[in-house]
């Protein structure tokens, strides 16, 4: 049988029956030999018939050829005949393999799924002319394991979190009245209700605080950007939900404010407060300054030395009565230092619903209203 064809994209039958042809054999003959009735080979070299496996192989003896052959010409033909794809599966798939493309559209952040929408609303949402021209964009803080640019799930957050941002009004940023603020706040740690109050301050001096959902995969706790110069954003996503861990992160990010890190670049903080090699200088003394505020740290390390191994539950309440200070930051002052997360964990409350009774917040089935 003759196997070089100039169009395999024609059907099967055409080939078979130009094959009956040089050969000299009816549709019959040719049902004879399969043994099949010859109204299956009439419908196969009419095209109404398509060849499966069982088919190919009863074909390839008849002809002495290969299954391959019959089942390569019959995918062509199917190929031809299918219908073109959806337009915007290429492009959807191109976003998705870089950026949490169905996340983004499920949080509200991306509206629209055809081709032409879709396309024109990831460009504004990163405020670029061009998908190509979507960055990933740059950041300060150093993480254990990855390398120093940021994977685009938390791009996407940073992008959302200024997002919101500027829509924000706030009056201009004061360094002198955060940092007056900052000793205000101390005044709130022993009381998770006293958290609510954090957002209107911080807005007070000319700070704008976010509050975002986490995109899943990524491990944010928080971030220190700027829209210009005059112009602090925090975001903070409440990544792990407790007393302890709000103080620290909030610290933390104030203090980059105050030195006024994250200017030319934004500094994204993963797992802060657990990295133990390889910090920037500006992570050391945003954590030193964290620690701090959270608690007195030469009496939290007398604390600790007078009762290690063994932290009963009354010694840390009393302690945390004396330094004015909820339990649960004490519990994370320990767990921080024996690695033990688990360890009194009863005492770390939860604080997220209390923070996003008064803050500007975006997740958690709530879409932050920007103009879009």
């Amino acid at each position: 049988m003759n196997t070089t064809f100039n169009n395999f994209a024609e059907h099967p039958g055409v080939y078979i029956e130009e094959e009956l042809e040089a050969r000299g054999w009816l549709q019959a003959d040719l049902a004879y030999i399969l043994n099949v009735s010859a109204s299956i080979v009439n419908q196969i070299i009419r095209g109404k018939y398509g060849i499966n496996a069982e088919m190919a192989k009863s074909l390839a003896n008849a002809f002495d050829t290969s299954p391959d052959l019959f089942l390569n010409l019959q995918k062509a033909w199917e190929l031809r005949q299918a219908r073109e794809p959806d337009p915007g599966i290429a492009q959807r798939s191109l976003i998705q393999s870089n950026y949490p493309l169905r996340e983004m559209i499920k949080r509200g952040w991306i509206k629209g799924n055809a081709p032409e929408m879709l396309e024109f609303q990831f460009m504004k949402f990163f405020g670029k002319e061009s998908i190509s021209q979507v960055p990933h964009l740059d950041h300060a803080a150093k993480r254990i394991g990855q390398s120093n640019e940021p994977p685009p799930a938390q791009i996407a957050w940073l992008f959302r979190v200024l997002q919101i941002a500027r829509e924000m009004v706030v009056p201009s940023y004061s360094e002198k009245k955060l940092r007056e603020v900052v000793g205000q706040m101390i005044s709130l740690r022993s009381e998770p209700e006293e958290i609510r109050n954090v957002p209107r301050m911080l807005s007070e001096c000319g700070v704008r605080l976010v509050i975002a959902e986490k995109i899943t995969g990524s491990k944010i706790d928080g971030v220190c950007a700027w829209l210009d110069k005059k112009s602090p954003v925090i975001g903070m996503t409440t990544l792990h939900d407790r007393i302890d861990n709000f103080w620290f992160v909030l610290a933390h990010e104030i203090s980059h404010v105050l030195n006024k890190h994250g200017q030319t670049a934004a500094i994204i903080d993963v797992e802060i407060g657990r990295q133990e090699q390889n910090i920037a200088k500006e992570e050391i003394l945003a954590n030193k300054d964290a620690a701090e505020f959270c608690i007195d740290q030469n009496k939290m390390e007398n604390f600790y030395a007078r009762k290690k191994p063994y932290f009963y539950a009354r010694d840390v309440i009393a302690f945390a009565n004396r330094m004015a200070v909820h339990p649960g930051i004490i519990v994370g002052q320990i767990q921080n230092r024996t690695k033990n997360y688990g360890y009194l964990k009863v005492h770390q409350v939860s604080i997220r619903e209390i923070l996003l009774s008064s803050a500007t917040y975006d997740g958690w089935g709530h879409i932050a209203p920007v103009n879009s």
